[in-house]
């Protein structure tokens, strides 16, 4: 009999996707690159935490219909590594603990009613909705804790319509809304996370304004040192006129130790 089930279990399919081409607007997904890149680039150093976006989760074994594809997840506990798929069987039981989903005309439905039940019953601590466009969710950021198995909602700390910011306690980070974008904050260094291609850019521009200020700090050295080797010839040339060192520092305007320094240096 077990080797049966084993045999069973065997030919059972977990596919990556279901076939249909992605259907998501630019705006979504901007937002799920930004937020999928912004995190990962966060957690890098961190073996132990995986991040994702739009794939499959698998929520129970034997059953390929029992399935959810957040948007982006977070999972903690778990080794970084590529996967066509999440099964929480074969993560030692471990389910995200923080989704995000960005909500528009055609999931609205179903990030405010399926999803939730879904994530609760899976253990997810923290689960948040982005409506981009401000038609579905008011506010339009908004997220819920998990507390004593149900959902409470997050504190949201409003400064306007279409700018607030929540805290993640699974991530330790702040989800912003300036003007409307979403962007994840590091409360501890108060920057914004960056997705690779800004980082780059940032690097880029950084390492452009060192060669900048080095190239400029080159040709201000060596102008300095041209003008102190005419300064030198010229104090030289009238020393050998006949001029002493006070005539000389009188005539350039120097003290008579810069001119004995000059002369030194021309030794």
């Amino acid at each position: 009999m077990t080797v049966f089930t084993q045999q069973i279990e065997e030919e059972i399919e977990y596919p990556s996707s279901d076939g249909e081409p992605m259907a998501e607007s630019d705006i979504t997904r901007d937002y799920m690159t930004y937020g999928v890149e912004a995190l990962k680039l966060h957690f890098q150093g961190i073996s132990d935490v995986y991040v994702s976006a739009n794939s499959f989760v698998y929520y129970e074994e034997g059953n390929k219909s029992a399935v959810v594809a957040p948007d982006i997840y977070v999972v903690f506990g778990v080794r970084k590594r590529q996967r066509d798929n999440y099964k929480i069987w074969k993560e030692a039981g471990i389910a995200p603990q923080f989704v995000l989903e960005i909500t528009s005309e055609t999931t609205q439905d179903v990030d405010q009613e399926t999803k939730p039940e879904t994530y609760r019953s899976l253990g997810v601590r923290e689960y948040f909705q982005y409506d981009p466009s401000g038609d579905y969710l008011n506010p339009i950021l908004q997220g819920v804790r998990l507390v004593n198995n149900q959902y409470e909602p997050i504190p949201v700390n409003n400064i306007a319509f279409d700018t607030l910011w929540l805290y993640s306690e699974v991530l330790g980070l702040e989800l912003h809304l300036v003007a409307g974008e979403l962007r994840f904050r590091n409360p501890q260094t108060g920057e914004f996370l960056k997705t690779y291609q800004q980082s780059e850019q940032e690097r880029l521009a950084a390492e452009s304004a060192f060669q900048q200020s080095e190239q400029a700090r080159l040709a201000e050295e060596q102008a300095r040192i041209a003008a102190e080797s005419a300064l030198r010839s010229l104090v030289s040339q009238l020393l050998k006129s006949g001029m002493n060192f006070e005539q000389v520092a009188q005539m350039m305007n120097l003290s008579t130790s810069e001119v004995e320094r000059l002369v030194v240096g021309n030794e």
